[in-house]
């Protein structure tokens, strides 16, 4: 029989032969709780539920009295650096339009104040550049969130967001709309917004180390397994 497994990078390999399967697990490549399904059907399950694929791993009832309930959380530390690098990612791509309006311009406009000597192509064209970079940022961290559940700092920390129940690929709806979009709307909410952030990250301290935004979202963060070759 045939299997395809969803790897580390939310991609799918296969089909291919139960040794091959077998081998991944043994180098550390999948293990108990890796998504796969049988060829031929279209239902995903775990490694797990395949005594063929598993061996003498224990079944889905034993896992479940486990403590471990599959890929290890990824750490505060490292996301904490993923967000730095996502901040760094998103001032290089409005860097060009911030050089081309200037701090001293920019600060100017933003407070409502026209200079006299106002240039009008070097401001629209500031804002043009600044208005690029921050579609790029968005386009790039929406695709790579909804395809991999990474963000580029993510990516780079290797971890990644996962349903919190089945650790299945986040997709667009959990790791987007609800553990983003969602979570900026409530942040503009009078009142409510300015201690929101505050209470959001507070729950990281937690056990499971889930973010409110995780919470709401049904998501977790765990360290990334490196795809099979």
């Amino acid at each position: 029989m045939l299997f395809t497994i969803i790897g580390g990078d939310g991609r799918e390999y296969g089909p291919v032969t139960v040794e091959q399967v077998r081998g991944w697990v043994a180098a550390g490549r999948a293990d108990d709780d890796t998504k796969a399904k049988a060829a031929g059907t279209d239902e995903w399950k775990t490694i797990g539920d395949f005594p063929e694929l598993s061996g003498d791993e224990p079944g889905p009832a034993a896992r479940a009295m486990r403590d471990d309930h599959g890929p290890e959380l990824a750490g505060r530390a490292a996301r904490l650096g993923a967000t730095l690098v996502d901040m760094v990612a998103g001032f290089i791509c409005i860097l060009p339009g911030g050089l081309m309006l200037g701090s001293d311009l920019l600060l100017r406009l933003l407070k409502g104040e026209w200079p006299d000597d106002f240039d009008v192509g070097r401001v629209a064209g500031g804002f043009a550049l600044l208005a690029v970079g921050l579609l790029v940022v968005f386009v790039v961290q929406t695709w790579l969130l909804t395809t991999r559940g990474q963000t580029i700092g993510k990516r780079m920390l290797g971890i990644r967001i996962v349903r919190y129940r089945d650790g299945s690929p986040a997709g667009f709806v959990h790791a987007v709309l609800l553990r983003s979009w969602l979570i900026n709307l409530i942040g503009l909410v009078p009142t409510v917004g300015n201690y929101f952030p505050f209470l959001d990250l507070g729950f990281i301290f937690g056990p499971e180390r889930r973010c409110l935004h995780d919470l709401i979202a049904d998501t977790k963060v765990v360290v990334a397994a490196r795809a099979p070759d």
